[in-house]
């Protein structure tokens, strides 16, 4: 009776979990996927930012659904005009025995606007292009059940659709940035304000997205989002909160949390040999789903991120409230910690 217990488990994750009823992927450390949230952030914070994500949850009910995401972006051309910048991203999102999944890549372009010294206004474009994928001979029907176990060998007298097909994608954003640390030549004792407000809507061709050919189509998701870093004054300590809110079709996901931050030490100004470092700690809450435990570590221009989904939704009686493990890498340029630059990565 394992594999019906396995069953049943999976039909309450699918049904208990509103975060799971949207198509699209998520990451709990959302500040460390900027592309898949809004393409107008290439170049909105940072020289040069590449980024590595991975993502492991449910795996204390049914086979782990699994995420791998990787982006890098980068500044163009840097005037007193504006910002150009380019960025690309990947990601490979596998779910259950059958390893349902989609497979995508995309491309951006985004321009900021300089409105004065502290404020810039951009926007971006994304075309991205994805193949989604099952295999059909990894699922098992009520009517392969024999009596004791399930066999392969009856039919289940289902129609398989394709096992794979393919759909381009087309995406947009509009992001605010705040730093009062640009344009200094140094930075006085830790007062770094800075803030982050976006917009951006995904799939606005509508691509296909189903196995058998039929009319179903992927609604277009829309995100609002937003973080900051607010220093306390001639201290080491900074609050760095942030929110996702993300509506696609009849589902939505209502994301909010902080960090609060430790700044350890910053670049010497002489000998380049001391390294500036920080860590924080905090959660994020995921309405009516989970709490995210959150910790990143911070050294030069490199930055790690681990957290945990603790589930609270009604699946918590089945999953023993485990909901998913995930960690993030990032290596910025210039060095968040150096002189004349703003002193997080956040």
């Amino acid at each position: 009776m394992t594999a019906m217990k396995k069953t049943f488990q999976l039909f309450l994750l699918l049904a208990a979990a509103p975060g799971l009823r949207a198509q699209d992927i998520h990451f709990s450390q959302f500040y460390m996927s900027p592309l898949t949230m809004n393409p107008s952030l290439a170049g909105a914070e940072h020289d040069l930012q590449a980024v590595l994500n991975y993502k492991s949850q449910w795996q204390s009910v049914t086979n782990p659904y699994k995420t791998m995401g990787c982006s890098f972006d980068m500044r163009v051309k840097n005037s007193d005009a504006g910002i150009l910048a380019a960025g690309a991203n990947f990601f490979s999102d596998k779910a259950g025995d059958a390893a349902m999944g989609t497979t995508e890549g995309g491309l951006s372009l985004a321009y900021h606007a300089r409105m004065n010294t502290y404020h810039t206004l951009g926007g971006g474009l994304q075309a991205g292009f994805a193949q989604r994928k099952i295999r059909y001979d990894a699922l098992q029907w009520g009517n392969q059940y024999d009596g004791t176990s399930f066999n392969s060998a009856i039919s289940s007298g289902e129609a398989a659709g394709m096992p794979s097909f393919t759909r381009m994608d087309l995406s947009c954003g509009i992001t605010w940035n705040y730093n009062n640390t640009s344009g200094r030549k140094s930075v006085t004792n830790n007062h770094d304000q800075r803030f982050t407000l976006g917009l951006a809507a995904f799939h606005l061709n509508r691509p296909n997205y189903s196995f058998y050919g039929g009319s179903e189509k992927l609604f277009i998701r829309y995100v609002a989002h937003g973080k900051a870093l607010i220093s306390v004054p001639n201290s080491n300590v900074a609050f760095a909160p942030g929110f996702m809110y993300t509506r696609q079709g009849p589902a939505q996901e209502i994301y909010a949390g902080s960090l609060v931050r430790f700044l350890i030490g910053q670049d010497s100004k002489y000998t380049g040999f001391k390294q500036g470092a920080a860590v924080s700690f905090g959660g994020f809450l995921r309405a009516q789903d989970a709490v995210a435990a959150v910790v990143l570590l911070e050294f030069a221009n490199y930055a790690m991120g681990f957290s945990y989904d603790i589930n609270t939704s009604k699946l918590k009686t089945s999953s023993n409230a485990r909901g998913g493990f995930e960690v993030s890498l990032r290596f910025v340029t210039p060095n968040p910690f150096g002189k004349g630059t703003s002193t997080s990565s956040f």
